[in-house]
């Protein structure tokens, strides 16, 4: 006798989870319960259409609902939504929410794909007509019916994060004033600060209001427009209010039928995807995942990730066990002319684990070209690089104008095959000056790390010699080795110049038992320095991480 599968929830997890489950059994009874009129829409697509730079509003329409029915012979039922979960009778209630009706179907296996929702914590004047999530297609209406009826010139985002920022850009674009109201002291929680600093300048070169380390009070509405009073009592005046605090597991279902959650609210699976019932599975956003470096257990909230696990599940029901191996997180968003991936764990997320730099983990940050620099073109990438002595990459960060998502896509695959940072120094890429270096930027992240496990160098962060100059300036040499023409443009303050070239014949200019933080434009001149003077007897020579390209970037004014 065929099974009968019921899907609650479409998007990426439920509808990918029920065209898997045809192609695989044409015999399978496959029933999808939408409560709204969308299955499967490009969530990730919605603030370009704001920004206009999506034409087409049914670009963003995956899949219809005529196209999954006459297609995969799937029983799509939009605009009913399920109550109730009746596990014991291996049952559901539904609403048809046209009609009012309430009916029951039975189940074989009930999958869960009900998603996540935007945070709207109870703030005074939080519901007014002008504040504004973005999580769905009628969303997305909404905003641009707004800002079109009300002619809006002025839009505060409320958080920093992924849809804040891509928002921040397309209201922008739109021809909105906007600022961006974020708690934390930081844009984009994946990056460590110093990545970080890099964006908070690029929003404020493109006229973005940035505000940081300050919270939302309560929001007053006076003759039509809105005045946000922050905790720091700062007030803004604004026409209009995208909340983008964070997003929530819809789990209510789930924890009224008795499932296993955590403590945020997720919907606790094994590694078949199967949870606390044994009729009952769950994917995408409202389900703990472990994390494929630390092996915690963890909420992370992506497409990918969502539309693997809907296809191994789809594989578990149709009897080809196969488990979910976890998360790494891996992202990459566009703000502005910058592009900005992240991988695997940070360094706050360290520290929270207890773990120390330089004992538990080391970071290499680099500054390299995108493509050979002879070739027209060539933009500056900044990648950070997070790993243990023994070579194993527990994260990354990359920051540029072209070739980031290439870049961590290696690194992502590299360690999705536990592959160490010495496999970076051997892997074999694509070459030709329009793409590449003979050494790729990936290539050289691995160099650079296998340096400093070998002891070949040690390096200085930004932040590290600014709070040496401040307190440790007799113990200190700032040795700027770049040429006298590019000493013209940019020096650090109280730098002794002696350029590469005559390192060997002026080093008795040096104090040998002093630490010596050496710099050039990128790092590479420093490196070559920092050999010469440990071999002739120096103790600490230092290399500046990223050099004065990256030391240039960091906002010290914040």
């Amino acid at each position: 006798m065929a099974k009968k599968t019921v899907i609650i929830g479409g998007v990426a997890g439920g509808a990918t989870t029920a065209t898997r489950l045809r192609r695989k059994d044409e015999t399978m009874e496959i029933i999808m319960l939408e409560r709204g009129e969308y299955i499967s829409y490009a969530n990730c697509g919605l603030p370009y259409y704001i920004g206009d730079v999506i034409k087409s509003r049914n670009a963003l329409l995956v899949q219809t609902v005529e196209a999954m029915k006459s297609r995969y012979r799937i029983d799509v039922r939009v605009g009913n939504e399920v109550i109730e979960l009746l596990p014991k009778e291996q049952k559901i209630k539904v609403k048809e929410l046209k009609t009012g009706k309430i009916y029951e179907e039975s189940y074989d296996n009930l999958v869960l794909a009900t998603g996540s929702s935007p945070v709207k914590p109870p703030i005074p004047g939080i519901d007014s007509d002008n504040i504004f999530t973005l999580w769905t297609v009628p969303d997305t209406d909404s905003i641009r019916g707004f800002i079109e009826k009300h002619q809006a010139k002025r839009a505060v985002v409320i958080g920093g994060g992924f849809i804040g920022l891509e928002m921040a850009e397309n209201l922008h674009r739109a021809g909105l004033q906007v600022s961006i109201v974020e708690m934390q002291d930081q844009v984009m929680a994946p990056l460590d600060l110093e990545m970080a600093k890099v964006l908070h300048k690029t929003l404020k070169k493109n006229q973005v209001n940035l505000i940081l380390g300050d919270g939302v009070k309560e929001f007053h509405q006076e003759n039509g427009k809105t005045s946000i009073e922050l905790a720091s009592g700062r007030r803004i005046e604004t026409d209009l209010v995208i909340l983008s605090i964070g997003v929530k597991p819809n789990s209510e279902l789930a924890k009224q039928a008795g499932l296993s959650l955590n403590q945020r609210g997720g919907v606790v699976v094994d590694s078949y995807l199967k949870t606390s019932d044994e009729h009952i599975y769950a994917v995408g956003d409202v389900i703990e995942v472990e994390h494929f470096v630390s092996k915690e257990k963890t909420m992370i909230p992506l497409a990918g990730p969502a539309n693997k696990q809907a296809r191994i599940l789809a594989d578990n029901l149709t009897g080809t066990p196969t488990m979910y191996k976890g998360t790494l997180g891996t992202s990459v968003v566009k703000v502005f002319d910058l592009d900005v991936a992240s991988v695997g764990l940070n360094e706050k997320q360290l520290k929270v684990m207890g773990k120390e730099k330089n004992k538990d983990y080391e970071t290499a940050l680099i500054v390299q070209k995108s493509h050979a620099g002879y070739y027209p073109g060539a933009t500056s990438l900044i990648l950070k690089m997070i790993f243990t002595k023994d070579g194993k990459i527990l994260g990354g960060q990359i920051i540029g104008k072209d070739g980031v998502d290439k870049r961590m896509d290696t690194l992502a695959t590299v360690m999705r095959l536990d592959g160490t940072v010495f496999d970076l120094t051997e892997l074999e890429l694509a070459y030709a000056p329009p793409f590449s270096s003979a050494k790729d930027p990936i290539n050289m992240l691995g160099y650079v790390a296998e340096n400093m496990i070998n002891g070949f160098v040690s390096f200085m962060e930004w932040d590290e010699l600014e709070e040496m100059m401040k307190k440790d300036q007799e113990d200190l040499i700032i040795l700027d080795v770049t040429e006298e023409q590019e000493r013209k443009e940019f020096s650090v303050d109280g730098s002794l110049h002696i350029p590469f070239g005559q390192i060997r014949e002026r080093m008795g200019e040096l104090d040998k038992e002093k630490i010596i933080a050496i710099y050039c434009a990128v790092g590479v001149r420093a490196y070559n320095v920092a050999r010469i003077l440990l071999q002739n007897g120096f103790k600490h020579p230092k290399v500046l991480s990223g050099g004065v390209t990256f030391y240039k970037a960091m906002d010290r004014e914040e």
